[in-house]
């Protein structure tokens, strides 16, 4: 389990005239983070940094993380946001800051604080959440057993993310890896009946 962000985020800081733009983005893969940091550099293409850091869950349950200073001085803009991401306790956050030279150099310090301040100030307005790995599920039942799948989803904390009446009614679902074997012997010691089941992906769901 660890902590992550509900939404993304923006914010900005003016400091001694120079603008410096804050994006908070969850991602889930270096490819989402890459796709993000892109978007950002076309957007302010005129800027004169695009900085970053992310940190990212991976599989074996340790921690990727990469930044990059963007032509700052070193250790004066990509580091201090990712000390923030990682001192926040932070997985799945990408964080890019783009700033806008105001003609006034702010030295090593006032870089350090410019970035973090408004990396912070992003921050503010996320909300965070605790995520893990698991499984977003497909599954197959009778239609008289729909609220007893109801009432099994919210007793065990399994999240149903949509469903469809066809001719029988298809669920699908979200929840923890370690919940998927009792969920699937389902039909030896419940009220309803899993008529077929499909896992559609392996991902990372909120609790």
């Amino acid at each position: 389990m660890f902590k992550s962000i509900s939404k993304n985020t923006s914010a900005e800081i003016v400091e001694k005239k120079s603008r410096f733009i804050a994006h908070v983005f969850y991602v889930e893969t270096p490819e989402d983070a890459d796709k993000y940091i892109k978007e950002i550099k076309k957007k302010y293409h005129d800027a004169r940094h695009n900085v970053y850091a992310y940190a990212i869950e991976t599989s074996d349950g340790g921690v990727a993380v990469r930044y990059n200073d963007d032509g700052e001085p070193q250790g004066t803009a990509g580091s201090p946001i990712l000390k923030i991401i990682l001192e926040q306790g932070l997985s799945n956050v990408l964080v890019v800051v783009t700033r806008y030279f105001g003609g006034t150099l702010l030295g090593t310090g006032g870089l350090v604080r410019a970035y973090s301040d408004s990396t912070l100030k992003a921050l503010e307005e996320t909300e965070y959440i605790n995520k893990i790995l698991g499984y977003r599920v497909k599954l197959c039942i009778e239609y008289d057993k729909l609220e007893h799948l109801k009432y099994y989803a919210n007793k065990s904390n399994i999240k149903i993310v949509n469903i469809e009446y066809l001719e029988n009614i298809e669920v699908i679902v979200e929840m923890e890896k370690e919940k998927l074997e009792e969920f699937t012997n389902i039909n030896n010691n419940n009220s309803f009946k899993i008529l077929k089941y499909d896992i559609l992906e392996e991902k990372f769901i909120d609790i």
